[in-house]
Formats: C-alpha cells, structure tokens, sequence
C-alpha cells in the first residue's frame, strides 16, 4: 500500500480479497511511513456496507455486551458505546486476530526506536496471555453510537498497565459529505498529538463508510534533530450534527 493509497478516502472494494488480506497491508512501507509521519493509517474499505449494516444491528442485542457506558455520566463526552463480552461475534474476533500480527511488527519497531526491549508476543494470544497474568481479563472491543449534538472528548483508551501501542476503528455508518447524503453530519474522527515544549496540533481524519484507521493509542516516537523523542497522543470525536453514527472499535489489550 502507498502512502497515497493509505490517505485517499477510498476504494473499490471488488478484488481485493478477504479483509485479514488488507490488514496485512498495514505492513507495507507506505503505511509504515504515514503511521510513523503522522500516528495514523488509513485502510480503505476494509468493510463491506453489508459488514458494516450486520455490526450495526449488533448493538440491539445485549446478550452480546458485558457494559453500556453513557459517556455523559462519566464527562467523557455525550452518546454512548457498549463493549463486547467473551466470546467476541465473529466478525470482531476475525477483525482483531488479523489486524495484531502486522501491528506487533509495528510496535516492537516504535519500542526500538524509544530505546525500550520489544516486548509483544508475535500472536495475539501471547499477548492476552500477558494482560492475563498482569490481572485484565475483560474484553475491550465496542460498538459506539452518536447522535445529534453528541461528541467523544479527547481521551486515550489504557485499561490497565499492559497496553497495546496501536488501535484500529472502524467506520460502520455513511458520513454526509456537502450534497451527498449520509447516516450522518459531522462527526469528524480527531487526532492531537503533544511535541515537548510545543502546543498540542490536530489532525481531522477523513473516513468513509467501511474505512477503518490505525493509530497511536497512548504515545508514539517521532524523530528531532537531537534523536527520538516520544508524542503524547489522544484522539476523539467531533460533534455529530445530524444523524446517526456508528463506529466500531478494536483494542487489543484487556482491561482489568
């Protein structure tokens, strides 16, 4: 994948294999570049609408969930997410299986260039056996559902002190975008990443149904004229002004 490819909004769907073959993408020097350059990679329809429309209906079902958490109770914004119990639907187990492997390779390179040993297992049961040992058991994938008004503050999602470096979200519902119509209005997906001694600076990443973006959960290494220096990173939502909005979100570590 090039970095261009990695940025456009989108793609054709139709030959482009299974989607574990396009997470596999994420390995290409190109991602790697964007991911390194500015803490996030896009890969284009990773989802088919039909995918996207099966996970919606997900969140109807709450045999599915462990918790509901109404973010304005807790001043994390408003709208609301569920997260998945054990066993995960399969889709979202699929989704994280595959997206891990390539995401190790990626991590452990950013451990090397912090000056810290690699420390993720190749597979991700190797990795949930160390959430395991370390007291995280609960699964941390969710659905996430925004309407008029609502908004996701800026935020890092650590559930314990073992945490994976990189996360991937997905897009399930169709933007608006001028004439076009959508699911929804607004609702941009927002990135800040802390330079040390600098302000913050943001970046709105632009998605489309299906799309789905990796990036930094908690920090990320960047290069400086006296060697490497570590990124604060956040991310968010903007405000939803119209519509409905679903995203589903794949954490790899587990919470405790």
């Amino acid at each position: 994948m090039t970095a261009a490819l990695a940025q456009s909004p989108r793609h054709a769907r139709e030959g482009q294999g299974s989607f574990e073959a396009r997470l596999a993408e994420v390995a290409a020097p190109g991602f790697q570049e964007h991911l390194d350059a500015q803490g996030y990679g896009i890969v284009p329809a990773l989802l088919s609408p039909a995918d996207c429309a099966a996970l919606i209906a997900l969140y109807a079902e709450p045999e599915r969930f462990r918790s509901r958490i109404v973010m304005a109770r807790h001043g994390f914004g408003r709208g609301e997410y569920q997260y998945f119990g054990y066993p995960l639907p399969g889709m979202v187990e699929a989704l994280r299986r595959a997206a891990y492997p390539p995401l190790a390779a990626t991590a452990n390179r950013w451990q090397r260039m912090l000056k810290r040993a690699p420390c993720f297992p190749e597979s991700l049961e190797g990795f949930l056996a160390l959430c395991r040992a370390a007291g995280q058991s609960r699964p941390t994938p969710l659905l996430l559902k925004y309407g008029p008004g609502d908004y996701n503050r800026l935020h890092r999602d650590l559930y314990g002190e073992v945490h994976f470096p990189l996360q991937l979200a997905v897009l399930l519902s169709a933007p608006g975008d001028g004439d076009a119509k959508g699911d929804f209005e607004g609702g941009a997906f927002v990135l800040t990443e802390q330079r040390p001694r600098s302000q913050s600076r943001a970046e709105v990443v632009p998605l489309s149904q299906g799309d789905a973006v990796v990036f930094a959960v908690n920090e990320r290494p960047a290069q400086g004229t006296r060697g490497t220096y570590r990124l604060a990173m956040r991310h968010g939502v903007s405000r939803i002004r119209a519509g409905a909005r679903y995203c589903l979100g794949i954490i790899f570590h587990d919470a405790a």
